[in-house]
């Protein structure tokens, strides 16, 4: 359920507003299209090694491990800082959601702030099983609100709705929105006078690098999906539990994201100019919200954006969770201060987490306004939503080499406890698709959509919003490699004995194929997709 729903937050419910508004119904498809197909890989490469070794700290280990030991060192602070910043991010945007009810908007948001952030503090340290427990509520409460938002959509799109009309897929060809489409009575849409401005449709916005800005939001929205692979070091049977966390991305990406987006498309044409103020904290910009506006139905508005505000506090409880174990996990490596590695008797990095919890009371800045708070949004969003790309395609590297030296070492595929469904062909493809993702990221950021109406400063500005992990990773990556002269890990120096948890490993693996050799056919393929 965790792994499914886990990661189901604001970067599906309300960020998808923004990718819908600058690539148009086609880009959000292919793009998140795209990123779901590269994180499907990356998730299988990442369970493999998770089982085989479940370690602390797992993708800077497994970048430490295989590929050289200054990149892990960038790759842990990397995805520490990218949790680090979340938290605060998401405990603003959870206090600017409440703005949507009017009495929760004249109260004082430093009030909310201190509210959420004694609750998701506390909730962590309880210890993993808080922490587990918590999301496994969280992800019930997201899949329902999706599994139901599909199927309104869908009778809202056949002309189920109050007004009876069948919308089809007609926002998806131009200048196909009609008259009397709900989104003409919003001020948004209206000129000063309050007539009403025209909204354009069709399938693309912006051409092709309309579809390279909706990469990095896709990016974001898939973001914590390879929590799982953290849970593994604490897992009591990760050759168990992760393949089956492993599998359930798949139906995640396809029903959760695809379907639901997808709908999303063909109830809201991306020229809507409620869609311009979608961002990480404007739960009002939330596509999902507007689709339910459009069809006037009352009061379904408001849970949605209970289920955004759910959502918020969710990836915020996650955000203590990634950064304390990886702050552990590279204090346990020697590259970062050795009291963050101290953990206690309930298994809690007790340490770290008070360090995650310090820094996030940045999420103070709500005090100073709502300018300040949305500049300082601004900036934590740039550092957490590159940063994703940079860990899964090490994720995909990592394993690349791991496969290599396993064979070199004269090791088999059959001595595995869980291998990739996609195997190291996937991982090629997630590598490649990364790396693509990033380039295409870099022209968008170099030259943004309608740069040519843009000063340097603000161009300079823009760049640096949308690539400042980036400049973070090199920044941690070559110090490193110049001071500590780290080699590139060759496959015949690489180890693969430490950290492996079974010392009769191969005498498991074979008692569990003999036991589903005698399932029934069914079972099989049922376990072979979950």
């Amino acid at each position: 359920m965790i792994a499914i729903g886990g990661s189901i937050g604001t970067g599906l419910f309300v960020t998808s507003g923004a990718a819908l508004s600058h690539g148009g119904p086609a880009s959000l498809i292919i793009a998140y299209g795209i990123i779901g197909i590269m994180l499907f890989c990356t998730v299988h490469a990442l369970g493999e090694m998770a089982v085989a070794f479940p370690v602390a700290g797992s993708f800077s280990a497994y970048s430490t491990r295989f590929l050289d030991p200054a990149w892990g060192f960038a790759m842990g602070w990397n995805y520490a800082i990218q949790w680090l910043v979340v938290l605060p991010l998401e405990i603003v945007a959870a206090s600017i959601t409440l703005g949507y009810w009017p009495g929760a908007a004249n109260t004082n948001s430093a009030a909310w702030v201190t509210i959420f952030f004694v609750v998701i503090v506390a909730i962590n340290f309880i210890g993993v099983k808080g922490y587990g427990e918590a999301e496994f509520v969280f992800s019930i409460i997201k899949i329902v609100a999706v599994i139901g938002f599909i199927i309104l959509g869908i009778v809202l799109d056949c002309g189920g709705g109050p007004d009876g009309e069948n919308i089809g897929d007609r926002y998806w060809y131009p200048n196909r929105v009609a008259p009397n489409y709900s989104g003409y009575d919003n001020p948004a849409n209206q000129d000063a006078n309050g007539n009403p401005l025209p909204i354009v449709s069709g399938a693309f916005n912006n051409g092709f690098k309309g579809l390279c800005s909706v990469f990095v939001t896709a990016a974001f929205s898939f973001a914590g999906t390879e929590l799982v692979g953290l849970a593994a070091a604490e897992a009591a049977n990760p050759r168990k539990t992760l393949p089956t966390a492993i599998k359930q991305v798949f139906w995640r990406i396809c029903l959760f994201y695809m379907v639901a987006l997808t709908l999303v498309s063909v109830l809201v044409p991306y020229g809507d100019r409620r869609l311009l103020g979608s961002s990480s904290t404007d739960a009002k910009a939330s596509p999902f919200v507007i689709a339910i506006n459009n069809a006037r139905i009352s009061v379904l508005p408001s849970i949605m954006n209970v289920v955004i505000l759910i959502s918020v506090l969710s990836v915020g409880n996650s955000s203590i969770y990634g950064s304390s174990r990886t702050l552990a996990a590279l204090a346990e490596q020697g590259q970062a201060p050795r009291f963050l590695a101290y953990i206690d008797r309930e298994g809690r990095p007790l340490m770290a987490i008070i360090v995650a919890s310090v820094i996030g009371l940045l999420c103070y800045v709500v005090a100073g306004g709502q300018e300040t708070a949305n500049t300082a949004l601004n900036w934590l969003y740039s550092l957490s939503g590159l940063s994703s790309l940079f860990t899964w395609g090490s994720i995909c590297l990592a394993h690349i080499r791991f496969r290599d030296a396993w064979r070199k070492q004269g090791h088999s595929l059959s001595e595995l406890a869980f291998t990739s469904q996609v195997g190291v062909i996937g991982s090629w493809i997630g590598f490649i698709l990364n790396c693509l993702v990033l380039i295409a990221q870099f022209w968008t950021a170099i030259w943004p959509i309608g740069y040519a109406s843009m000063s340097a400063s603000d161009i300079a500005e823009n760049f640096f919003l949308a690539y400042l992990a980036a400049p973070v990773v090199l920044l941690c990556y070559i110090p490193y490699k110049i001071y500590y002269k780290t080699p590139f890990m060759r496959s015949a120096d690489i180890d693969l004995v430490t950290g492996r948890r079974e010392v009769d490993t191969a005498e498991l693996i074979e008692a569990e194929r003999l036991e589903k050799a005698s399932w029934p056919a069914w079972k099989r393929v049922y376990k072979t997709f979950c």
